[in-house]
C-alpha cells in the first residue's frame, strides 16, 4: 500500500500538497525538518501541525539543527571565504529534502514522499515542470536517481502560484496568503554581507585591480564580492566596472569591463546524474534563472568534466551548479571549479 510523507514548510506549496493528495486518497502524514533555531522555524512547525490537524493527518518534526549546520552553513561560509559563490538550496536538497528526510520516512513506514516543488517526475526521470518560470528543477539535479521513482511533486501541473493560492483559500487553509520564504532560510532578510560579516573574522585587506596589475582600491575581504558584481565597489572609472575573478591565492579582486565577463568553457566537479551517462551535446545553464544554452560534453575523468558552450556565456562563477538537459529532461550536474 503506498504511503506517502509530506515535507512541510508551513508554507502554502507543501500544505496544498498534502490537500491534494488526501484528496486523492492517499494515506498520508507530514512533516517538518526543524533546521534553525529561530523564531521563523518554530513557527513553520506550528503553521505545518495546523494545517495536518486540520486535514486529520500526522505531522512529525525531525530535528536536525546540528546536521544543518555542519553541512549546509558552514559549506556556505566555506565556500564564500574560498572566493567562491555557493548554491546552498542545491545541497540542502540533496542532503536533507531528498537524503535525511526520506530515510527518516522510511524509518516511519512510509514508501514514498512529497514535496512543494515545482518540477515533474514521470517513469523516474526529472523534468521541468510545465511552467517554467516557476521550475525548480535546476535546484533538484542532486536527487540520487534511485529516489526518483520515490517521489511525488503534486505542483507540477499548476500554471501559477496564484492558482496554488486559490486552492488553499477555497480549502480553508490558514496559510493560504502566507508570503513565499526567503531566498536563503539561515541569511536573515536575505543579506548576505551582513551574515558574513559575523560569521568571518579574520576580513583581510586586499587590493582591487584591473588585469594588468594596476590597483584601483582595496577591500576588506574577497567573500564580499561576486562575478559580474558592480555595485558595491565605489570606484570611480572612465568606464563601468564589474568583478571579473576573485584572485583567492593573492587575496585580489580583478575587476574589468563587461566583456571581460564572458566565457565559453569551464570545469564542473561533484557531478551528480540522473542518467546512466551524459550525451556528448546538451542544454545546460549557469544559474536557476538563466537560459539553456547548447553545449558540448568531455568527460576528463571520473571526477571532472569540461564545457564548452556555443556561445560564450556572462559572469560564469565558482561554486554555482552547472546542469544539463536533453530537451525538459534534467540529465545532472555539478559545481563550477574553474574558468577557462
Amino acid at each position: 500500500m503506498e504511503k506517502c510523507l509530506v515535507a512541510m514548510s508551513g508554507g502554502v506549496d507543501s500544505s496544498v500538497c498534502c490537500y491534494l493528495l488526501k484528496q486523492e486518497g492517499v494515506d498520508i502524514a507530514g512533516a517538518t525538518m526543524l533546521l534553525l533555531d529561530n523564531e521563523e522555524s518554530y513557527q513553520a512547525i506550528n503553521d505545518a501541525r495546523e494545517v495536518c490537524s486540520f486535514l486529520g493527518i500526522k505531522h512529525y518534526v525531525f530535528d536536525l539543527r546540528e546536521d544543518f549546520r555542519k553541512s549546509v552553513i558552514n559549506n556556505f561560509i566555506e565556500t564564500y571565504k574560498n572566493g567562491e559563490t555557493p548554491n546552498p538550496c542545491v545541497y540542502c536538497n540533496k542532503k536533507f529534502k531528498f537524503g535525511l528526510f526520506y530515510q527518516e520516512a522510511l524509518k516511519l513506514g512510509f514508501n514514498k514522499i512529497a514535496t512543494g516543488h515545482y518540477a515533474r517526475i514521470t517513469e523516474g526521470k526529472l523534468y521541468r515542470c510545465d511552467n517554467l518560470d516557476k521550475d525548480q528543477s535546476y535546484f533538484l539535479y542532486g536527487i540520487n536517481k534511485d529516489t526518483l521513482n520515490y517521489v511525488i511533486f503534486p505542483l507540477s501541473r499548476f500554471s501559477s502560484k496564484e492558482e496554488v493560492r486559490e486552492i488553499a483559500q477555497n480549502a480553508n487553509l490558514k496559510v493560504f496568503n502566507k508570503k513565499d520564504s526567503q531566498e536563503v532560510c539561515f541569511v536573515p532578510n536575505d543579506d548576505y554581507k551582513a551574515f558574513l560579516k559575523d560569521k568571518i573574522k579574520e576580513n583581510r585587506v586586499g587590493e582591487i585591480c584591473l588585469e594588468d596589475g594596476t590597483v584601483l582600491a582595496y577591500h576588506k575581504g574577497i567573500h564580499q564580492y561576486t562575478i559580474g558584481q558592480r555595485k558595491g565597489l565605489n570606484i570611480a572609472y572612465s568606464y563601468p566596472l564589474y568583478v571579473t575573478r576573485i584572485d583567492l591565492a593573492h587575496n585580489r579582486v580583478v575587476v574589468g569591463k563587461n566583456e571581460d565577463l564572458m566565457h565559453d568553457t569551464l570545469i564542473a566537479e561533484e557531478i551528480e546524474l540522473l542518467v546512466d551517462t551524459l550525451p556528448r551535446h546538451v542544454l545546460a545553464k549557469i544559474r536557476s534563472r538563466g537560459t539553456l544554452e547548447e553545449a558540448t560534453i568531455a568527460i576528463i575523468d571520473n571526477k571532472q568534466i569540461k564545457v564548452v558552450f556555443k556561445r560564450a556565456q556572462r559572469a560564469i562563477t565558482k561554486g554555482q551548479s552547472i546542469v544539463f538537459y536533453e530537451k525538459n529532461q534534467c540529465l545532472g550536474g555539478g559545481i563550477i571549479k574553474d574558468v577557462l
